[in-house]
């Protein structure tokens, strides 16, 4: 009997419920292959946490995945804190199932002795990495699989500060799971432990949110918003923060406004597909509408579209997004004056426009690896420097250090006010960002994502980073490639001279190349979904405003050409 069979078969024990059972031994009589799938290995820690697909078995987000990863955060907040009274909270998303899931895991918690502080009804991540710290807790969780597919679920889990868990620290919790067998876990809740909480913390939330994304922006009267929760979380919060910050033209598109799992209306409720965006635009377009607001399922990315030079809805990048909103802050904190230890964040895999900022400024540039986890580690990190704003390319901002991960709730209002304001002043969003390309340097992205699902797409994926790796790119539109940095190595070798520097990041399986004219192009699998991605910049010198479209056409080109060497 084969090792996958074996582990399939200690699921029909009696510790498992008769459903469960029922499904493995279908599983084991007639579909060997979806029972490898299941049972291949365990599900495990990524980017953001455990994100997989639900169902019976390892490789699945379950009640007892979920209740052993439970089980063995609570061994580790015991050893951790020895004699402490623990406390954690919990909040899910739209999700099927994350209601009953989070049930499930505050009793786990509560048959720890641990005391839980569950959010009643869905509620933002940011509001969940908020909470963590207003209610004192040492840890937070909450069940999300963020944009992945209808399928999905996942447990992200914070730590004291609000931040997600990194390493050494998830390892060790890893660790703690791997000892345990499914049968370790206490499902035996001790319901006076685990206290609902609501509008208490919304209120304390909302009132933060206004205040950190707040900054007197003009023609608030005379700015049109369109607003879709694209079926999440979000619905819970951002109309209200855009309410209280006095924003009155916000039309919500109710097609998308019910908490739906199935998301019924988007292929993907992920705001980086121009597609999840359709409903939202054509009602811009039908009331004049000056900005497009959509979010993800747990409210932490945000996709914005705003007129062009034609006048004509775009959906900008998250890179976009990310250098005019950190802009807008630099220029709020150089105002009121520096005091020298303020920095700006981003990752390897985002824009180098935001170091060039960072220059201009004067004001110190962390880089991280991908994933808000490391972001919110550099604060925990740095507590004698002061967090200004940062992001990444994939949609996602954080405003200040008062959530600690990505904030679609905040950062949603921030644009508002960066484009309210703009708008006022006989500018707009789109003409700002112009601006910082004559500021700053004209950079432009693209993000190409190749899903490849199940073993043989690990494998897959496996493959072609390897031949990234082991088949040097030589030059890139002419170029020559100077730099070669490997972040698994933690080597940055520069092919012209030999000269070889390490790179002080945690390793990981990441691979850029960069030209001698400052193009870059990234290699990296997603930690969160079966997909190898490739990251292109490019860059070139805007003279001025009335050059955009030229230069804008000439990096498109480039950026054509840099696909079609590459063969993505």
């Amino acid at each position: 009997m084969d090792t996958i069979t074996t582990t399939a078969q200690s699921w029909l024990t009696d510790f498992f419920d008769e459903q469960t059972k029922k499904e493995v031994q279908n599983l084991i009589d007639n579909d060997p292959e979806e029972l490898k799938e299941r049972f291949y290995k365990n599900l495990e820690f990524g980017t953001g946490g455990m994100r997989g697909v639900m169902g019976v078995g390892t490789n699945r987000i379950n009640k007892y995945t979920l209740g052993k990863n439970t089980q063995g955060l609570s061994n580790y907040l015991k050893k951790t804190y020895p004699n402490e009274a623990l406390k954690v909270v919990i909040a899910y998303d739209c999700r099927h199932n994350s209601d009953t899931l989070s049930r499930t895991v505050s009793e786990v918690f509560s048959a720890n002795n641990i005391q839980v502080y569950l959010f009643s009804e869905l509620r933002t991540t940011p509001e969940l990495s908020f909470a963590v710290r207003h209610l004192n807790c040492h840890a937070g969780i909450v069940l999300t699989a963020s944009h992945n597919p209808p399928e999905y679920n996942g447990y992200k889990v914070y730590w004291g500060d609000g931040g997600q868990i990194v390493p050494p620290q998830d390892g060790e919790i890893i660790a703690e799971i791997n000892e345990l067998s499914f049968e370790d876990i206490k499902f035996e809740a001790k319901k006076e432990l685990i206290h609902p909480i609501a509008k208490e913390v919304d209120e304390v939330f909302f009132d933060a949110s206004v205040k950190k994304g707040s900054f007197g922006a003009a023609g608030k009267d005379d700015f049109k918003i369109v607003f879709t929760s694209l079926h999440g979380t979000s619905i819970t919060a951002i109309p209200e923060v855009l309410k209280r910050a006095g924003y009155a033209n916000v039309s919500i598109i109710e097609e998308q406004a019910e908490p739906d799992g199935s998301f019924p209306t988007v292929q993907s409720p992920n705001p980086e597909e121009p597609e999840a965006l359709t409903l939202a635009i054509k009602k811009a377009e039908e009331i004049g509408a000056d900005m497009v607001v959509g979010t993800d399922p747990d409210s932490d990315r945000l996709g914005i579209a705003v007129r062009n030079l034609e006048g004509e809805m775009e959906l900008l990048n998250g890179n976009q997004t990310m250098v005019l909103m950190t802009k807008f802050l630099l220029d709020q904190y150089k105002n009121k004056g520096f005091k020298g230890n303020e920095f700006i964040a981003t990752t390897i895999v985002s824009t180098p426009m935001m170091e060039q900022m960072a220059k201009a400024y004067g004001v110190e540039f962390k880089t991280a690896l991908t994933g808000f986890k490391w972001i919110g580690q550099m604060i925990k990190d740095f507590p004698e420097s002061h967090f200004i704003g940062g992001g990444e390319e994939s949609f996602g901002y954080m405003v200040g250090d008062f959530v600690r991960d990505k904030d679609a709730v905040t950062s949603t209002l921030l644009a508002c006010e960066i484009a309210a304001d703009a708008k006022a002043k006989g500018s707009s969003f789109y003409e700002e960002l112009i601006d910082c390309y004559v500021q700053f340097g004209f950079y432009k992205e693209k993000l190409i994502s190749l899903t490849k699902k199940g073993i043989s797409g690990a494998e897959e994926i496996k493959q072609m980073l390897k031949d990234f790796k082991e088949n040097p790119v030589e030059s890139v539109q002419g170029s020559k490639v100077l730099w070669i940095e490997d972040y698994n190595t933690s080597i940055s070798k520069n092919v012209q001279t030999g000269v070889e520097k390490s790179i002080d990041l945690p390793k990981s399986n990441v691979l850029i190349y960069e030209t001698e004219d400052g193009t870059r192009i990234a290699a990296r699998p997603s930690g969160t979904e079966p997909k190898v991605k490739f990251y292109i910049s490019t860059n070139a010198t805007l003279n001025t405003a009335a050059d955009y479209k030229s230069v804008n056409s000439q990096l498109e080109t480039k950026i054509e050409g840099i696909l079609s060497e590459l063969n993505l």
